[in-house]
Order: structure tokens, then sequence, then C-alpha cells
């Protein structure tokens, strides 16, 4: 194994883990490679059916969902389900579209613009590190 394996290996147990759900395979893999890029280990999901699975399967720090995909309602199916799990990731709605937010603001909403990319890393790196605060926080009422 090349030396550079190994680190990438290393690295990639301590970065975030980030759940990208978006039907849009065009939209999933710029997003999912420009969180890549950004440091976070992505996994992705075309479906919420998809995300439910992989919400079940692994622990997330990040829950980023599309709001309108296989159904109106199945990126707030998402987050209600990541909402139910034990380790409480953060969530938001991503949407590529100006209008594709206009039901859902009483979830975090993240619009990205192409424009924008470091504001969406940014925005990503403040729901990643609420979500750190807010388990600590736990854990010290709970000791």
């Amino acid at each position: 194994m090349a030396k550079s394996d190994r680190i990438s290996r290393s690295r990639g147990l301590d970065l975030a883990r980030v759940l990208l759900v978006d039907d849009d395979v065009t939209s999933r893999l710029t997003l999912q490679t420009v969180l890549e890029a950004g440091g976070y280990q992505v996994d992705a999901a075309a479906s919420a059916a998809e995300a439910v699975g992989k919400l079940d399967d692994g622990e997330y720090e990040l829950v980023l969902t599309d709001l309108f995909m296989e159904s109106p309602e199945a990126g707030l199916k998402v987050l209600a389900h990541a909402r139910m799990m034990d380790y409480k990731p953060a969530t938001a709605l991503i949407t590529t579209y100006q209008n594709g937010g206009r039901g859902a603001r009483n979830a975090s909403t993240v619009l990205i613009e192409p424009e924008d990319l470091p504001g969406l890393l940014s925005r990503v790196a403040d729901l990643v590190s609420e979500r750190a605060t807010r388990r600590v926080e736990r854990e010290l009422r709970h000791a």
C-alpha cells in the first residue's frame, strides 16, 4: 500500500460523515465532489428510501437532503427519520433552485448558488460544529 493511500485512509476515519440525498444525479455528484474536496466523508443516496437505509446502517454528523425528489415530501421524510436517530445528526434541506425551498422554512435550509461554494462549505462546517456542541452539552447534562 502506498504511503498516500495509508494517509488518505487514516484521514478518512477522522472526517465528519455527511449523508447527501438528491435524486438529480448531476447535483448529487457535484455536491458530493465539493463536500469531499472540503474535507468531508460523503455517502450519497438517490432517494428517500435509500437515505433511510443508510441512516439506519450508519452514523452521520450531517444529513443534507433535497426537498423534492420522488415525491414532494420525500426530503421532509428523510429529515424526520434523521431527527429520530439516537445519534442526532444535524439536518438541512439543500436545493440548487431558487424556489425549491419555498415550503421548508421550518427546517434549516441551505440554498446553493454555484458562485458561492465557499459559502456552502462554511454553512456545512457551521452545522457540523453546532451538532458537536449540542452533543457535548447533552453529555455534560447526563454526567
